[in-house]
């Protein structure tokens, strides 16, 4: 058995003896990571000033990108953060053995569709390395256990952060985290589909595509993040200006980040210039349509610019006719991720909304908000695009699944079945699954 095979082997064990701790034990866990991390700050900014460093000097020969190095890096805040975000999710209400659904069959016999975890996830993910913390604490919190491979370019951030949490987390099921390292891991645990319930990658469209192409596991995550803030006719646009900027500029290197700029032909000669101006004093690089150019000096745009996740303090501006345009504009480029009308007619923001088929549609919101510690989930593992299982940014319930429980008294299908047949009653129960009460 190979080293990968042995930790996935472990980690199946793992998830099968973690799914039975009770919130109390889960929650200790957090807890005790969240403490180490808070006592190791110098041990693991020193690791991680060794990956900024090999991370600009790969900025200087052209081969890493600023945001890339941007999302490298951590700090004493961020540190800060980090722990805040694991205590958070340790205080999120527990996720597991909650009653979806009861029914009752027959006197005596009643069905259970309760909430469970789904197994061992696979999470492959670049640069960020408070993204192995993310994962696993929503991991641990929600019975799962993880496969955690981290980019090299984070690679000694990575080994601290594991190792503290491996130390921090002793007394629970042995190998309920794992990590690996090596890049031809990654092949091997996309062919474990019998052992891995579920993969999430985190990095680059063109990464998260690969992983999709070459595996049979589930996979759960996003490609592009081609985000759209669209200036209505109806809109406030001092609260419009605001929105557009916080969007592109408060962190321009992440995916809830808007990407393409859409305004309504009827603001746009009020709106623009300011706009312009503001970006420009952020070092905002822009580009706009021909009807653009008519109001602003800027770049010319591109066919490739609005299917282009920038990641970068990039923009592109279009001029639109009317909501329909903006709508069909959308549909044509965006990537399902997030998008936002300011506007103050709230018939049209409903129109906007149920027309557009992405993961999260705001009204007058930044789309930076389109994130899992924001939206009160304590944190995320990712953000997903697609419409099976979990939506949007993935939190805990995202990383459940469920199961049926039937309790009977000796019950027979053949009562319910032949030529004089019982029927069921099929009766909805307003009850809970109490796992205690089974146990006894």
């Amino acid at each position: 058995m190979t080293e990968i095979e042995t930790k996935v082997s472990q980690a199946q064990h793992a998830a099968l003896e973690l799914a039975t701790l009770s919130d109390d034990q889960r929650k200790a866990g957090l807890f005790a990571i969240a403490d180490a991390i808070d006592e190791r700050h110098e041990e693991i900014l020193e690791a991680n000033t060794k990956d900024v460093e090999h991370g600009e000097t790969l900025l200087a020969e052209g081969e890493y990108s600023q945001a890339l190095v941007d999302r490298l890096k951590l700090t004493e805040s961020k540190l800060e953060s980090i722990t805040e975000m694991v205590r958070s999710v340790a205080d999120q209400d527990d996720p597991l053995e909650k009653t979806l659904a009861a029914r009752r069959l027959d006197e005596g016999l009643e069905l259970y569709k309760v909430a469970v975890p789904i197994g061992v996830v696979g999470t492959v993910f670049e640069s960020r390395p408070d993204a192995l913390v993310q994962i696993a604490a929503l991991g641990l919190k929600s019975g799962n256990a993880v496969i955690l491979k981290g980019g090299s370019e984070a690679s000694h951030s990575n080994r601290v952060l594991y190792e503290i949490i491996r130390e921090a987390t002793s007394e629970l099921p042995d190998g309920w985290a794992q990590q690996i390292e090596a890049r031809e891991d990654v092949n091997a645990l996309l062919e474990m589909d019998e052992a891995i319930d579920l993969l999430m990658p985190r990095g680059s469209s063109e990464f998260v595509r690969y992983i999709q192409d070459n595996t049979k596991i589930p996979v759960l995550g996003h490609t592009e993040g081609i985000c759209h803030v669209y200036v209505d006719r109806e809109a406030d646009l001092e609260m419009a200006g605001d929105i557009a900027f916080d969007a592109k500029v408060q962190y321009p290197a992440v995916c809830n980040a808007v990407e393409t700029l859409l305004v309504h032909e009827a603001v746009a000669d009020d709106f623009l210039p300011e706009m312009v101006a503001r970006y420009a004093e952020a070092d905002v690089e822009l580009r706009g349509d021909a009807a653009v150019r008519e109001v602003v000096d800027v770049d010319p745009v591109t066919e490739d610019d609005w299917d282009t996740e920038y990641g970068d303090l990039e923009l592109s501006i279009k001029v639109v006719d009317s909501l329909t345009d903006a709508v069909s504009h959308i549909t044509a480029h965006g990537s399902k991720h997030t998008e936002s009308i300011v506007t103050d007619d709230d018939d049209r923001a409903t129109r906007f909304m149920r027309s557009l088929d992405s993961a999260s549609v705001f009204h007058n919101a930044s789309t930076r908000f389109a994130d899992g510690y924001r939206f009160g989930l304590g944190a995320e593992v990712g953000i997903s695009t697609g419409k099976i299982h979990a939506r949007g940014p993935v939190g805990l319930e995202g990383l459940t699944t469920y199961k049926y429980h039937l309790e009977g008294d000796g019950h027979l299908v053949a009562t319910y079945a032949g030529e004089d047949p019982k029927p069921y009653l099929h009766d909805e129960l307003d009850a809970e699954w109490v796992p205690s009460t089974r146990d006894e």
